[in-house]
């Protein structure tokens, strides 16, 4: 396979994402349950937006923040799983450079828009209705102004020659790994400045607002939020770090899932399972009162 030339500022014209090097022979048939859990993860949100849109008495601070979760939802797996699927089922592995500097975006600003929501959605105790656009507005542009520099300190370096990617998307860790010729130390210390200062904050207003009030505790599973708040930010960094001793094969179906599964998920745990949003579920699918 060809890869894509350099133009005059070193910058490549695209990248190869390899989809997931030593099941090749697989691929195919991988992505069919990977688009299963996709369109669950469509519907489930869509679902849970439609019913808060649409159902005045759920115009409150928890059900809005959930709103807001489910697009952040949507938009996180829609940055990644289109092209992934592209890449399983028709061999689409060529993916244009802004294209993949755009999905870097994407994956980290909403990976730390979904902390942030899962923050808020702890404080929801505490949060009048007329503040939840304010802290929603906060939430995502912190998650924009944090992750904004990664992209900006990558466009400017020059990049090596190979132009492969050894995954399914476009990730800050993994682009990283292809400006080996240039120093690349302060966009790593970067990136973990960002992991741990957005994540860290996040789970000291989490455990502070358990700490208050046992009731949030019993309503939202703190161990469930702090993982994913954790999880999302952190695994990419580290799992390159200091995962070279893990196959590459395991590595990769991990970091594709970490992005599909919340999505598939989070309409379930935080919605179906709220008494409410269920109610109306079933009132639409069955067609009689809850």
């Amino acid at each position: 396979m060809m890869l894509a030339s350099e133009n005059s500022s070193s910058q490549p014209a695209s990248f190869i994402l390899l989809g997931i090097p030593g099941l090749e022979n697989y691929h195919f048939w991988i992505a069919f349950p990977l688009c299963a859990m996709y369109l669950v993860a469509i519907v489930g949100n869509i679902i849970v937006l439609h019913i808060v849109r649409t159902d005045h008495t759920l115009h409150e601070p928890m059900y809005l923040f959930l709103a807001m979760l489910a697009i952040t939802d949507l938009t996180l797996s829609s940055s990644t799983q289109p092209k992934m699927l592209a890449i399983l089922w028709f061999h689409a592995h060529e993916i244009e450079y802004h294209a993949c500097l755009i999905q870097v975006f994407f994956i980290h600003a909403f990976s730390s828009v979904e902390s942030g929501l899962l923050m808020a959605m702890a404080l929801d105790c505490y949060v009048a209705i007329s503040v939840v656009g304010k802290l929603g507005a906060a939430v995502m542009m912190r998650g924009l102004l944090w992750v904004s520099p990664f992209c900006f300190m990558v466009s400017g370096m020059p990049f090596c020659p190979s132009h492969v990617i050894p995954q399914s998307y476009c990730e800050h860790m993994a682009v990283l790994k292809l400006l080996v010729c240039a120093d690349t130390r302060i966009n790593r210390a970067y990136g973990l400045f960002v992991a741990f200062s957005v994540v860290g904050f996040d789970i000291i207003v989490i455990s502070l607002s358990y700490v208050m009030i046992l009731r949030t505790v019993l309503r939202l599973p703190s161990d469930e939020a702090r993982l994913k708040a954790f999880g999302t930010s952190l695994f990419t960094f580290l799992t390159h770090r200091f995962g070279h001793h893990v196959p590459r094969v395991v590595h990769i179906m991990f970091a594709n899932l970490y992005l599909l599964v919340p999505p598939m998920l989070n309409p379930i745990i935080y919605g179906v399972r709220t008494k409410q949003i269920r109610d109306r579920v079933i009132q639409g699918c069955c067609g009689k009162d809850p």
